[in-house]
C-alpha cells in the first residue's frame, strides 16, 4: 500500500505533497528537519492522505496534486474544511 499525503506548515501555511509507504513515520521525519525542502517550514501537520494499491497509481496522484489544478484542489479542500 502506498500513500500520497498533504502536510501543512503550522508556521507559514505552506502545503507540501509527498508519497510514502508510512505516513506517520514520514511526517515525523519532516518535523525532525530531515527533508531539505520542508525543514524551514516546520512544524508540519497532516492535512489529508489517500491510499493506493500500486506505487504507479500513487505517483500519478502525487504528480497531479503538485500541478496547478492539483494545487487548486488542495486550496479548495482547505477552504471547505
Amino acid at each position: 500500500m502506498f500513500f500520497v499525503y498533504v502536510i501543512r506548515s503550522s508556521v507559514t501555511g505552506h502545503f507540501y505533497v509527498g508519497m510514502t509507504a508510512d505516513v506517520e513515520a514520514r511526517l515525523q521525519r519532516h518535523n525532525r528537519g530531515e527533508n531539505k525542502s520542508t525543514k524551514a517550514y516546520k512544524p508540519w501537520s497532516l492535512f489529508f492522505f489517500e491510499s493506493f494499491e500500486t506505487r504507479i497509481e500513487a505517483r500519478n496522484r502525487e504528480v497531479y496534486l503538485k500541478s496547478g489544478i492539483g494545487k487548486e484542489f488542495i486550496k479548495k479542500k482547505w477552504l471547505d474544511s
